[in-house]
């Protein structure tokens, strides 16, 4: 009579040890998927703000905000964080937001300044992590406190314009100033602080003798 062994040696039977592991697809993670969902409302958040449905576009606005915090919920919950998932994360906040001070700056609801400070300093990051990326062997581009502090500025500033094209009531337009104000002050601290960060981590890369700090890198 054959038996099937149960041992983790190969030459047996053991269909536990013949059989490859599947790996998980990483597009099938609730976050990532939430994460997918909150691209595809970034043209319909668009064409609602070029249509003038402001309302509508508030109410897009209020569901991205919210599918952004439950994908940062499940990630930490599920322990679902992929290296997909750290990429796609910063590409749906930056095209939805991005997008939005475009076109709000180009109807002439924002001034022109503050679409220059923010994709100023986005295009800035960019070319920078692109540098480093292809040029020396660092990889960790985590935000820091003041980039989150930033993102969250302009996630709020963006709320809070389009509720003050819905309600003219006076607390809206005081808190749209305020935001406003506080976009610009981040927007160009975390940029300064970006650049710091940038050229400390490029002096550790030129000088032989740091080569073993770059193991605990900063956050960017």
């Amino acid at each position: 009579m054959l038996l099937m062994s149960t041992s983790p040696d190969i030459t047996g039977l053991n269909i536990h040890a013949v059989a490859s592991p599947r790996r998980a697809n990483p597009l099938r993670s609730a976050p990532n998927v939430l994460t997918l969902l909150r691209i595809c409302l970034a043209p319909f958040l668009v064409f609602s703000v070029v249509d003038r449905r402001f309302a509508v576009a508030f109410v897009l606005f209020l569901i991205a905000a919210l599918i952004d915090a439950m994908d940062g919920l499940l990630a930490r919950w599920l322990r679902q964080r992929t290296q997909l998932g750290q990429y796609l994360d910063p590409v749906a906040d930056k095209l939805l937001l991005s997008s939005l001070f475009l076109v709000l700056t180009q109807m002439g609801i924002l001034e022109p300044r503050i679409a220059v400070l923010v994709f100023g300093r986005d295009i800035g990051m960019l070319l920078t992590a692109l540098i480093l990326y292809t040029t020396t062997n660092l990889r960790d581009f985590r935000p820091s406190l003041l980039g989150k502090a930033n993102s969250f500025s302009q996630v709020v500033t963006i709320g809070v314009v389009l509720l003050n094209l819905i309600y003219q009531e006076p607390w809206v337009a005081e808190a749209r100033t305020a935001m406003l104000d506080a976009t610009i002050f981040l927007t160009v601290a975390s940029g300064f602080h970006y650049a710091w960060v940038a050229s400390q981590r490029i002096g550790l890369v030129t000088d032989p003798g740091e080569t073993a700090s770059l193991r605990n890198p900063r956050k960017w």
